[in-house]
């Protein structure tokens, strides 16, 4: 592992690749991988070869010793890797459009990682994943794999129940806060330090300060927060963010605004479409950018695709645990005992210490109060989901989704799970054996 770094990106293909190319080549000389591996699937073939040949342009163009390389055979890709990247999409934006659009006909929320669309992208997605857990047990067991794929906390933790690979889950919206706040502080990310306390897609910022001194209080009535492409800007009631004590992730908007948001989402689906719509034809776009033979970098309009910082985050972690920097990372990791509400094996988000042998957990300084029934209730969702994925049960997928806080009643959720589960049947075989 030493030399030869060789890094198998699963879902290759995907509109995000030309960013993880960039910080490879841009971080070279601490991480000095010598061969990249893009592997897709029959499906994504056409996309993977548009967005491979920009990734071999890219490259040239930095004169960089590092070969790219472009596959179907994933068993290939992952032979003698030291680092496997995940950022694929079972079913591709087609399964992400029902997962936005069918809660919506029952007044729930449609979203890709929150709620029933989560809870369809985490079935379809974990037996996917655990089975290339399988050839990388074979192939590279030494390996870490690095989890994009969403709802990445659910993934994660199947891979650490249900697989021996050594495993951790990356979000871009930690690397996003930082972004945030360095631009509303006007000081260099370094100087800033957040505590995250949660789950994936269900965190807190619970203490920020710059060169030691708490900068949290000043941002209880900020007007407009930390938001993303994909989920829309609504305001935060000032008073009840005080009252938390802690910044809530814009995910939160569908627990705590879930009136406003699933009003927001019925307007702008009936007008323009769902996210996954919207996102169809930006992708579209950036696909015939990426063909053009002269495009040698990542192009700009590349930011409005919702996923910006996801290969920064990867990079970094990668530049971590290759060089034992144990600098501080946001990531998601077994709770062991850092949340003493939640069951060990619980797959959480917060900050770690990367060394070499992996993330180490730090001690979490406070947990709100008023937040730990919500983080219980949607991890015993989530482990409910994770355990109807791997069985394909149909008995704990109704229990998941009706004890999920945003269904508002089990017959809602027995119908929704009915409709959705039909319609995802070419990508749930298990749920559908005789």
């Amino acid at each position: 592992m030493e030399n030869r770094l060789k890094i198998a990106v699963i879902g290759g293909g995907s509109s995000y690749t030309p960013e993880l190319i960039e910080g490879i080549i841009l971080n070279h000389a601490q991480l000095p991988v010598s061969e990249i591996w893009l592997v897709d699937i029959e499906a994504g073939k056409h996309k993977l070869e548009i967005v491979g040949n920009l990734a071999k342009r890219m490259v040239k163009k930095s004169g960089l010793p590092l070969d790219v390389h472009l596959t179907l055979n994933r068993r290939e890709a992952l032979d003698g890797a030291s680092f496997v990247s995940t950022q694929m999409r079972v079913g591709l934006l087609e399964a992400r459009i029902w997962d936005e659009r069918i809660p919506l006909k029952f007044g729930v929320i449609g979203q890709e990682t929150t709620g029933p669309g989560g809870m369809m992208k985490a079935l379809r997605t974990i037996p996917v994943l655990l089975d290339i857990c399988k050839d990388m047990e074979e192939l590279c067991p030494s390996a870490w794999l690095l989890n994009f794929t969403n709802p990445a906390g659910m993934v994660t933790e199947a891979i650490h129940k249900y697989s021996s690979i050594k495993t951790i889950g990356l979000c871009n919206a930690p690397t996003g806060v930082y972004k945030w706040l360095s631009e509303l502080f006007e000081v260099p990310a370094e100087q800033i330090y957040a505590e995250f306390v949660g789950l994936n897609h269900l965190h807190w910022v619970t203490q920020v300060s710059i060169n030691g001194e708490s900068k949290l209080e000043q941002l209880f009535y900020l007007r407009e927060g930390y938001s993303a492409k994909n989920v829309p800007q609504s305001e935060w009631n000032a008073d009840f963010i005080h009252g938390l004590g802690a910044i809530p992730s814009y995910y939160l908007k569908y627990y705590y605004l879930t009136k406003e948001m699933l009003e927001e989402q019925l307007t702008s689906s009936a007008k323009e479409g769902t996210r996954a719509e919207i996102v169809k034809r930006l992708e579209d776009e950036l696909f015939e950018l990426y063909k053009d033979p002269d495009l040698a970098e990542k192009p700009e309009q590349l930011a409005k695709r919702g996923g910006t910082y996801y290969s920064e985050a990867a990079v970094n972690l990668m530049k971590s645990l290759y060089n034992d920097t144990r600098d501080i990372q946001t990531l998601n990791v077994a709770n062991g005992r850092t949340l003493d509400f939640l069951p060990a094996d619980a797959c959480i988000e917060v900050n770690c210490v990367v060394t070499k042998q992996g993330p180490i957990p730090l001690p979490v300084s406070r947990v709100p109060v008023s937040v730990k029934g919500l983080i219980l209730a949607v991890k015993t969702y989530e482990q409910l989901a994770i355990e109807a994925a791997v069985h394909g049960d149909r008995s704990l997928a109704l229990q998941a989704l009706g004890h999920h806080p945003l269904i508002p009643s089990v017959n809602v959720a027995d119908s929704l799970l009915k409709e959705m589960l039909e319609q995802n049947k070419a990508f749930l075989p298990r749920f559908f054996q005789s």
